[in-house]
């Protein structure tokens, strides 16, 4: 698929994903989740994505709004502005849609749009995942992938600092 139109049309508000959901949902597929701020896309990104994409029939990957990442990440964050963490998100093969949101969790996205599979990545507990309890209870299942150690937005941040 070489048509980048089509990468802006992957942005979607929530209830043009509602409805997005439904359609495919009527076509007997399956809604993988996953989330986060996604501020210098890197290669530990790459791989998160690629495991969550591979849980489900589709993706969606809730985003971070600038607004919330700058509360979870201090005051010089986000590097990139939120349309265009989004847009490269869209342009990634294995992502289908990006939906912004503007809570420092991704919950209320999750309840609304209730995927079949909730992937986060990291050292985390299904019990500290946002939405896992309510993703369980509708019948689907959580996911917890390693992450590619050496690689973070942080740590990308603290490179270009130093110079090295």
């Amino acid at each position: 698929m070489k048509s980048p139109q089509v990468i802006e049309t992957k942005i979607l508000s929530i209830e043009d994903a509602k409805r997005t959901i439904a359609q495919w949902r009527l076509l007997g597929k399956t809604i993988s989740f996953t989330n986060g701020c996604f501020d210098i896309l890197h290669r530990g990104h790459v791989f998160s994505l690629s495991q969550a994409a591979v849980e489900a029939d589709y993706l969606i990957v809730g985003l971070n709004s600038d607004a919330s990442c700058k509360r979870l990440k201090g005051p010089s964050r986000p590097v990139n502005d939120e349309q265009s963490r989004a847009l490269l998100l869209a342009s990634q093969l294995m992502v289908d849609a990006v939906v912004i949101f503007e809570e420092d969790t991704p919950l209320e996205l999750i309840k609304t749009l209730m995927p079949d599979v909730l992937v986060k990545g990291g050292d985390y507990t299904v019990e500290q995942i946002a939405g896992s309890k309510e993703v369980i209870a509708n019948g689907g299942r959580v996911v917890i992938n390693p992450i590619v150690e050496g690689f973070s937005t942080t740590g990308t941040i603290e490179k270009m600092k130093s110079g090295k």
